[in-house]
This record gives structure tokens, sequence and C-alpha cells, in this order.
């Protein structure tokens, strides 16, 4: 069954493939032909792994590079920290009650990938396997890309950002008069529980930001900037968190920075590679040919009739 769904997804995924996905459609097309399909799978790999501290360089240049822009955000986050109790109560009462669909369970067997996370681990690596069986490398290089997009939420999310936020998780119905019953809380600046560093989803204290919000929207944004669309990976990520919303128990600016922290990972990522790509063609296009040379020689010449030298050339 497993084996199913993963051909499922990958049958899926080739539709993705674009025939305007690369700005030089005519060109891109033939050097794919011309490549042999292991050089395809291993300049994408390698690609991945040299634009690591570009990925980080891009983040870091994001926030940065405008320090107004940054502190209004920032303001805006204490901002949706402050009315959280409001916003959040909204949100329990009103919004979530009306979500009542689920997708079906697909059974996982990637250590760690459980409930609808197979919904987005799933497509990409069906898009990989997808792009590597037909060597498209434009596919390659965005599966690629979110996997990174992935990996980089958990560290940033789940491991750095819960650990030194720990916040705790908002109590169901938070306007009611009932007392506050641990491990939730109602006071939405409930932070500096530390207890240990959680590794896994859950927890006490593991509320700020949430990694699902990271997660989902930093892959969306890798599929948005790659395929230059947002209607498709934005309605999807969005309609596999709310299908199971109940178990999501965040405080509402826990969603929002967490999607705003995964928009900024995403947008990192392409960036990154792409200039790591641009360079390494740049370097290619740039390397000098095998130099001219010649050697040579002067040899004298005496004769019965005349003086002089010879020249030689060897090249």
């Amino acid at each position: 069954m497993k084996f199913y769904t993963l051909i499922f997804f990958s049958i899926l995924s080739i539709p993705c493939f674009s025939q305007h996905d690369t700005l030089n459609i005519k060109n891109d097309s033939l050097k794919i032909k011309k490549e042999n399909r292991f050089k395809v799978a291993g300049s994408v790999l390698a690609n991945g792994v040299l634009s690591v501290p570009g990925d980080f360089s891009a983040m870091g240049h994001t926030i940065s590079s405008d320090w107004k822009r940054t502190a209004i955000y920032t303001a805006g986050i204490i901002g949706l920290i402050a009315v959280d109790r409001h916003t959040t109560g909204f949100w329990h009462d009103n919004v979530e009650p009306n979500i009542k669909y689920s997708l079906p369970k697909v059974e996982s067997s990637i250590p760690h990938v459980i409930g609808t996370d197979v919904y987005i681990v799933y497509p990409i690596i069906g898009l990989y396997a997808g792009s590597l069986a037909i060597n498209n490398k434009k596919g390659q290089v965005v599966a690629v890309n979110a996997i990174k997009s992935l990996a980089y939420s958990y560290v940033i999310s789940q491991v750095v950002l819960k650990t030194i936020a720990s916040r705790k998780r908002p109590q169901r119905r938070i306007n009611d008069n009932n007392p506050v019953e641990e491990p939730w809380t109602k006071n939405p600046w409930d932070f500096g529980n530390y207890n240990q560093v959680h590794l896994t989803h859950g927890g006490d204290a593991t509320s700020f930001p949430s990694f699902h919000a990271t997660s989902y929207f930093a892959v969306a944004k890798v599929f948005q900037m790659e395929y230059n669309n947002y209607w498709i990976p934005y309605t999807f990520v969005t309609a596999v968190f709310l299908s199971d919303i109940k178990s999501h128990d965040h405080w509402v600016s826990d969603l929002l920075v967490g999607g705003l922290i995964g928009t900024i990972i995403g947008r990192s990522i392409v960036i990154s590679s792409r200039k790591q790509m641009a360079k390494k063609e740049s370097n290619a296009f740039n390397e000098n040919p095998k130099k001219f040379s010649m050697q040579k020689q002067l040899i004298p010449q005496i004769s019965n009739s005349m003086i002089g030298l010879q020249f030689i050339g060897t090249f």
C-alpha cells in the first residue's frame, strides 16, 4: 500500500513539469537531452549542498537589508501577541467548529512523518522520483529545495525558536470562566517555560511558532517561486493544514509568525539556489581554453654564400 501511494504521488507530480519552467526553454531542453541522467542528478544534489551557506546568508539579508521593515514586522508580532486572547478565542469559538472535513488517512513509512504531513512530504518525493525518471532537471531542483525547506523549518522553528520561546499552548474555550488546567494557559504572554529541547511534535511549552505553519508555507513559497504560481501551492497547503486544524493547539500569532518564517525560508532557498546555479554556469562559460603555446629557436647558419639566423617555431 505504501509503495502504491508513492507511485500515485509520483504520477500526480509529473503534470507539474511545464515547458515554461525556465527562461530559455529551447536551450534548456536540448541541454537536458544531451546531459547524462546521473550527471544531471549529481549536479542538482551538488547545487543543493553548495548553496547551503547562501541559504542562511539570504535569510540574514532578508532581515537585515531593511531594518525599518524588520522593526515594523517585529512591532506587528508584538501587537498580535497582545490581542492573542481575543483572536484565538474567536478562532476557537467561530472558525474551527465550521471546518468539518478531513483527508483520507495515509500510513507513512517515514519516521516522524505522521498525520497530514504525508500529503506534503509524499508529493515532494513523488516529484523528485518522477523528474529523475524522465531526467527533468527543473523538477529535481524544486524537490531538493522543498526538502531543504522542510529541514530548515524543523531546525529553525521546532528546535531553536520553540526552545527559546518556550510558550505555553492556549487552553480551549479560552474566554470561559473555567480555571486553567496544566499544561495549558490563558495568558498570551506565558513565555519562558523551558524544560527541555523538543525534537518531536507536541509537548509542553512548544507553542511559538507553529512548526507546521512554518514548514507548509516554506514548501508553498518554494513551489510558488519555482513555478510562478500562487494559487495552487498555497491553496493546497492551506487545505492540508485546515483538514487537521483541531490538532494544532496554537495561538493565532503562532500560526501567522510560523507562516512568515516559512516564507522567508522558502524564498531564501530559491534565491540562493538560483545564484549558485548562475555562478556555476558563469564559471563554466568564462573558463579559459587551453592557451596557445609555441617554442622558438634561433639557429645560426653559416655557409660559403651566406651568414644568418634560422628561426624555428613549434606549437
